[in-house]
């Protein structure tokens, strides 16, 4: 049997992955006879020796290739010599493909791949004869409904508004997601999860705030920054905490806004950036292009000489983190 799990949701591909375990047989005997192989270095001999081989103790042998898909992914706009070396490669699509369509009927062969265009070439060749499971990011309503189904499967219960506020935080990252419905429950123990709740215990409830204390700066609206300030120190948050929050969230800010200007992929400068979560990226474009690349520097600027007042002992954290907010949300003293 030959299976292809692609996409970027990883958390569903993984659930997928282990239910095909699951139906394989006995964990015990499959741990000795499954087999992970590079799909960007494996070869057609390398292939025919692991799924050839008989399975120990057991009826099936699983063979998980990773990456193999990727491998063969249409590039843009090649030149003379790569165009050479795509012909070369398309020989050794249809040879892998060829083979992994004939693999014996002891092995359960499953390719394991990221994000792939349906142009891909060993795709196409394999998806008439393979069990094909494509898992995108969730998005909206199949997002929610996700949601709703995980809340359930853990004992608890969540208000509309608590599930439009936590995919709003958190996006499509399931992994985050689940850990974070995970906490949810435990902390209503027993009761429905609301809007608060979500405010008070997801993580990314707190960048929220941050990246709205962050416009308030840019924006000199000291009232607004000062209150969010507050709000966040009665949480819990610590002021060193909140003042290493602020600097990464103009620093990412700025980052995003130099690799715009190289007009780079949104896909490549959110890998570049290491950011999983929608919201927060959502949040640092809108803010890359409201402000000047010259407000942003000098506020970040600012910070790292506040977080100088705290570690050298001139003032207390609090405190420095007030007089650095007084400081920045005054116009007169700094040119936007």
């Amino acid at each position: 049997m030959l299976y292809v799990l692609h996409g970027e949701d990883d958390f569903s591909l993984h659930q997928a992955l282990e239910e095909i375990k699951r139906s394989i047989g006995d964990a015990t005997a499959l741990a000795t006879n499954t087999t992970v192989l590079d799909g960007h270095q494996v070869t057609v001999s390398e292939l025919g020796a692991v799924c050839a081989a008989m399975p120990f103790l057991g009826e099936r042998r699983l063979v998980i290739i990773n990456g193999l898909l990727e491998r063969f992914e249409p590039k843009a706009k090649p030149s003379r010599r790569k165009k050479a070396d795509g012909a070369a490669r398309q020989d050794e699509y249809k040879l892998l493909g060829e083979y992994l369509l004939q693999v014996p009927e002891s092995t359960v062969l499953v390719l394991v791949d990221g994000k792939i265009k349906g142009s891909n070439p060993l795709l196409r060749q394999l998806s008439p004869r393979a069990k094909v499971m494509s898992f995108p990011l969730l998005r909206d309503i199949r997002l929610r409904q996700w949601i709703e189904k995980r809340v359930a499967e853990k004992g608890g219960s969540i208000s509309p508004q608590a599930v439009e506020l936590l995919a709003r935080y958190v996006g499509g990252n399931l992994w985050i997601m689940a850990g974070e419905i995970d906490k949810l429950v435990l902390f209503a123990s027993g009761r429905r999860i609301e809007e608060d709740d979500v405010r008070r215990v997801v993580s990314y409830a707190q960048e929220a705030s941050v990246f709205a204390m962050v416009d308030a700066i840019l924006e000199f609206r000291a009232g607004a920054a000062e209150q969010l300030l507050q709000q966040l120190l009665q949480q819990g948050a610590a002021p060193a905490y909140l003042l290493v929050m602020l600097a990464r969230q103009v620093r990412l800010i700025v980052r995003l806004k130099e690799l715009g200007r190289q007009r780079r992929p949104q896909e490549e400068i959110q890998d570049k950036l290491e950011v999983a979560s929608e919201f927060v990226m959502r949040k640092a474009r809108e803010q890359a292009t409201r402000y000047s690349l010259a407000r942003l520097k000098e506020v970040y600027h600012r910070l790292l000489q506040a977080d100088v007042w705290i570690k050298t002992g001139k003032y207390e954290a609090e405190l420095a983190l007030n007089i650095l907010i007084a400081e920045l949300c005054q116009p007169r003293k700094l040119a936007v």
